[in-house]
């Protein structure tokens, strides 16, 4: 009989090629390139402590701390914003190219999105300007025109399908303005002067979003968290906009929409900002000043030279507070990497999730307003509406290499090694410890050729060895380490 310390050290030999075989066989890669010759496409498997780099030329080193000192913040997903170009476009489809389309947006099958935007009422890709209450130009403090009207029942429509297919869903809403009758200028469109909330009407104001929220669930489109205004500090005559002071969307948030709809019985989260990163100051007066109700802050991309690294000294000095990047733009101007772009970042900076502005578009790049916003935003799908059929464009994949990978409730791991070099050229990766165990780690490209990835895991189980596409996005899924 062998002495026990021999028996095991027999058993862990014979047991561990095994192991290592089962180990690797679970491994997968997939990879999307900017000419989509690859899209969500299985791709070649990393090695772990082996692996043959070929005639691959140029070598990369990353690091990946996977052990507890590693965590992060965890990930509530991805998606996009659904405007009323996205649900005008998907109705003209017919109803197997939109059964098929729901799938590919909001399925493991597809790209799993799980967290979504919905502009509450008109936005600039809307035919047309209105709100829940136009109430034909008249003060309203009564409710008595609200109604969310054929393009409001449309949204909750469309929401609702989205949830019956996806079981994961959360739903951020977001005003482009507030009934015309409430703003000191009294319309909703035209002009930049004393285009701000009348204070009058401030109960009113509040009032507005607990209506909202009961008829979008009444309509089967529950809506977990809003932000009070869109983009508070763009005022633009051309589209609904309405400038709010920091400190008066405290006032807002703590003193009305707060009180409102705790009364209402309502448990809908408020979100702070949503908009640019450029003055962080913002979020931070509504976090100081709201703080009974927010403990969440919306960024978008739009900032002049945006660094997304404004989230990480944010957190730095708010480490309880949770932070998304709710809006970024993609367009035929915008490069293949965009949305791998507004998601890497700020998955790296202690954003708990990410979302494209725009989710579809026609295939010209609308319906929209005839002027002011955003003329030429491209969604991730997009319809031609005479022929009834939808493409889905490089940017749905390059989110999707990070959706359909990434679960909810991973956990954002610490590394190190991604690199720009500041001109077009640049490897970056983000990796994720996930709650079956497993480990997730996507790495965008911008060298025009495969480049050979070495990931050491700081486990300690060794360095995953293995080939990332050019020009493209590539996501490793590992095994739980040994």
């Amino acid at each position: 009989m062998y002495p026990l310390s021999l028996a095991l050290c027999i058993n862990a030999a014979t047991a561990w090629p095994f192991s290592l075989k089962a180990r690797q066989s679970s491994t997968k890669a997939y990879a999307s390139s900017s000419d989509l010759s690859l899209a969500l496409s299985s791709y070649s498997v990393p090695t772990l402590n082996g692996g043959n780099q070929g005639s691959i030329s140029k070598t990369w080193q990353l690091t990946v701390d996977d052990t507890n000192a590693g965590k992060k913040q965890a990930v509530a997903g991805f998606g996009a914003a659904i405007t009323d170009s996205t649900v005008s476009v998907f109705n003209s489809l017919p109803g197997s190219q939109q059964s098929q389309l729901l799938q590919d947006l909001f399925t493991s099958n597809g790209v799993n999105f799980n967290l979504m935007r919905h502009t509450l009422a008109s936005s600039d890709l809307s035919a047309n300007a209105y709100t829940y209450d136009d109430a034909n130009g008249q003060v309203d403090t009564s409710f008595n025109y609200f109604n969310l009207g054929g393009s409001g029942n449309a949204m909750t429509a469309f929401i609702a399908q989205a949830k019956a297919v996806q079981p994961e869903f959360t739903l951020l809403g977001t005003p482009w303005a507030p009934p015309g009758w409430m703003q000191l200028d009294g319309v909703l469109t035209g002009t930049t002067v004393n285009n701000n909330l009348n204070h009058d009407y401030v109960d009113s104001f509040a009032e507005y979003f607990v209506r909202y929220l009961q008829a979008f669930e009444s309509g089967g489109a529950h809506v977990d968290a809003i932000t009070i205004q869109n983009e508070p500090l763009n005022s633009q005559s051309g589209y609904p906009t309405m400038y709010v002071y920091a400190d008066e969307s405290a006032g807002l948030i703590q003193d009305n929409v707060g009180p409102a709809l705790r009364n209402a019985g309502l448990s809908t989260q408020i979100w702070a900002y949503d908009h640019n990163t450029d003055v962080p100051s913002y979020p931070q007066t509504v976090i100081n000043g709201a703080s009974s109700y927010v403990n969440t802050v919306a960024w978008h991309c739009y900032a002049t030279n945006n660094s997304w690294s404004v989230l990480t000294d944010f957190h730095n000095s708010n480490p309880s507070v949770t932070q998304y990047m709710t809006e970024c733009w993609t367009s035929p101007e915008t490069a293949w990497n965009q949305a791998a772009d507004f998601t890497m970042g700020p998955l790296q900076n202690w954003a708990s999730g990410a979302m494209a502005w725009v989710l579809g578009t026609d295939t010209n790049y609308g319906p929209h307003l005839s002027s002011g916003g955003c003329l030429d935003c491209r969604g991730l799908f997009t319809v031609d509406t005479n022929a009834g059929t939808y493409e889905l464009q490089v940017d749905y994949y390059m989110l999707g290499q990070f959706s359909k990978f990434i679960p909810r409730n991973a956990i954002v791991l610490d590394g190190t090694g991604s690199y720009d070099y500041g001109n077009g050229q640049k490897v970056e990766a983000v990796g994720t410890l996930n709650p079956d165990g497993t480990r997730t780690i996507v790495v965008e490209n911008l060298f025009d050729e495969e480049i050979w990835l070495s990931v050491t895991m700081g486990s300690g189980e060794g360095t995953w060895n293995g080939q990332i596409t050019g020009n493209g996005v590539t996501t490793w899924v590992l095994p739980p380490s040994s």
